[in-house]
């Protein structure tokens, strides 16, 4: 489409009150709006999918304002005048993986966060589904790496030792008559795409694989190939391993500002010091923008999508043992797949998410309308879905580009740095495909000034924490035999052992805080959410440190579980 219709089409649209222009390979839109869904539409009516010439977003929104970006309160010099070969911004699945990617080399790597623990954006907000690419054509980063991502996973997931499974996965369909049309497509999917277990089955046969669906379901397509995985569990054991192959992990480290000369990035500020990188690697996530904004390479936008997930009681879970959700017959321009039902790795059900578009990065806030609207789709999808089952609920916010479409490349400007930026859904079953590729793009970049060596010393396998749980009484017994804190049981509704505690502030990355034990060890996941072990995981936590309950913080410095002693 030529500028000149693009343009004529936004007066039809928009009164005049927003333009859009070609500049330096990038379409830019202005001009001021007070609905937000009008900048997301004046935006998407400009963009191409798949396309390298990218929306860049400049309208101004004038019916509110986001929230500054959350800071650390920590303010030191520990990073202060380091040199290292490689900065990773961003300590999510994509910046954690491309970490543990880069230690096959001999090179120094540290990657920083702002947060004061990893995958606390939308990698750990999101349902953790290992996804197929049903939805995916070809022509697009997501296709490129999906099917290479997904056929990873056995093989990574016994080597950082987190759990994974393929329960499948079903679309559904109440309408019998659209099962010509979807059979053509999934035989395009099968031989064009080459998403190559897709399938269809009828309805009695999903019922035979899945009971506990819709009875009006007359068929589903079948991807066998979807899994499962624990978001933030698989976050952490990237960085852990990436740890124990010599990189380096920064928390409560927030980049401030970049100086640039020459076309090349030649300093990070952060409120840990100035660091002086040979190479920027951005994943970054919703603020990926403002990352390549101070590097001077902006030549995309970020456009913030929310959505919510219930995480419902394990006893919901032993009804149904598979992914599944309705498709409904809808408009064509939607850019979610819409949500469904999940069997976690740890036997609860997942319903969600939604997608709202929001001009808010940070606000990870839940409301009840959000819930009802993804129970009342899911209900469509299994009838005996109920709220009362909900332990606990989160919202998270994904990164999203205007064409919707993953930003993999070296900077157009700035010539060390590398984006890895508008990772969205399917960003985690991506994830560890993308992070060879970018691994590799950065030893070249390196290389253009020296030799880059393999690491001998590389190791892929990293052990994690037993699991008392999902032990059987005779290794348990040994176990506890062993070392007696693992027969001391802190957790009941997870059966989370005092051992387990400790190892996980024993772990190449120590996190000493309620929520940071918890994401890796589980006490506070079941049903009371932490109700009866809160206060003996705050106490072996003061003990491991050293200092007073009192000091203990639920998620960060700035966050006190307790305000002092009564007596």
């Amino acid at each position: 489409m030529t500028l000149s219709l693009l343009n004529r089409k936004l007066r039809r649209a928009f009164g005049g009150r927003v333009t859009a222009g070609a500049e330096d390979g990038c379409i830019v839109v202005r001009g001021a709006l007070s609905d937000w869904g009008d900048v997301i539409r004046a935006c998407q009516m400009c963009a191409k999918p798949h396309s390298k010439r990218h929306v860049v977003n400049d309208i101004a929104f004038t019916g509110g304002a986001d929230a500054p970006m959350r800071l650390p309160a920590v303010c030191d010099a520990s990073l202060d005048g380091l040199r290292p070969d490689v900065l990773i911004i961003g300590g999510g699945v994509s910046g954690a993986s491309i970490a543990r990617e880069l230690t096959r080399w001999k090179l120094d790597v540290i990657l920083v966060d702002k947060e004061a623990d990893l995958a606390l954006g939308a990698s750990g907000r999101n349902d953790g589904e290992i996804h197929p690419g049903i939805d995916l054509g070809r022509g697009s980063l997501k296709h490129k790496y999906i099917r290479r991502g997904n056929a990873m996973y056995p093989r990574l997931c016994r080597e950082l030792d987190v759990p994974f499974t393929r329960p499948g996965q079903y679309v559904c369909f109440r309408q019998g008559f659209l099962r010509p049309a979807v059979a053509a497509y999934c035989l395009r999917r099968r031989f064009i795409d080459g998403i190559s277990d897709t399938r269809i089955v009828s309805g009695k046969k999903l019922h035979e694989l899945a009971p506990g669906l819709n009875p009006d379901f007359r068929f589903a397509i079948s991807n066998p190939s979807s899994g499962c995985v624990c978001p933030y569990g698989l976050t952490i054991a990237f960085a852990e391993n990436a740890v124990r192959n010599g990189a380096r992990v920064s928390l409560e480290t927030a980049v401030t500002g970049m100086a640039a000369a020459g076309g090349r990035i030649t300093s990070v500020t952060t409120n840990r010091g100035t660091l002086y990188p040979r190479l920027v690697i951005n994943a970054a996530g919703v603020f990926a923008e403002e990352i390549a904004k101070m590097a001077g390479d902006r030549f995309y936008s970020i456009h913030p999508r929310r959505g919510t997930n219930s995480i419902l009681d394990r006893k919901a879970g032993a009804y149904f043992d598979a992914i599944a959700s309705v498709k409904l017959l809808q408009g064509r321009r939607t850019h979610t797949k819409g949500g469904g039902v999940l069997h976690t790795v740890d036997d609860n059900l997942l319903v969600g998410p939604n997608a709202v578009e929001t001009w808010e990065k940070e606000n990870y806030a839940t409301d009840p309308e959000s819930i009802e609207a993804v129970f009342k789709k899911q209900r469509i999808t299994m009838p005996g879905l109920s709220k009362s089952d909900i332990i606990t609920y989160f919202t998270g916010v994904r990164a999203a580009t205007f064409e919707e479409d993953f930003i993999i490349e070296r900077g157009r400007k700035t010539a060390n740095l590398i984006h890895c930026a508008g990772i969205q859904s399917p960003g985690l079953t991506t994830a560890p495909a993308v992070a060879q590729d970018v691994a590799e793009m950065a030893v070249d970049i390196l290389r253009e000034g020296g030799p880059v060596l393999k690491n001998p010393a590389f190791d892929p396998v990293r052990r994690g924490i037993p699991a008392l749980r999902k032990m059987d009484d005779g290794a348990r017994g040994a176990l506890i035999r062993q070392n007696p804190d693992y027969g001391v049981v802190v957790c009941r509704c997870e059966e989370i052992s005092r051992g387990e505690i400790l190892d996980a502030l024993r772990a190449p990355i120590c996190v000493p805080t309620l929520d940071g034990v918890k994401k890796r060890v589980r006490p506070g996941m079941g049903r009371c959410q932490g109700g009866f072990c809160s206060p003996l995981v705050t106490e072996i936590i003061a003990e491991f440190l050293g200092t007073d309950a009192a000091d203990v913080k639920k998620s960060s410095s700035a966050s006190p579980v307790v305000s002092g002693r009564t007596k």
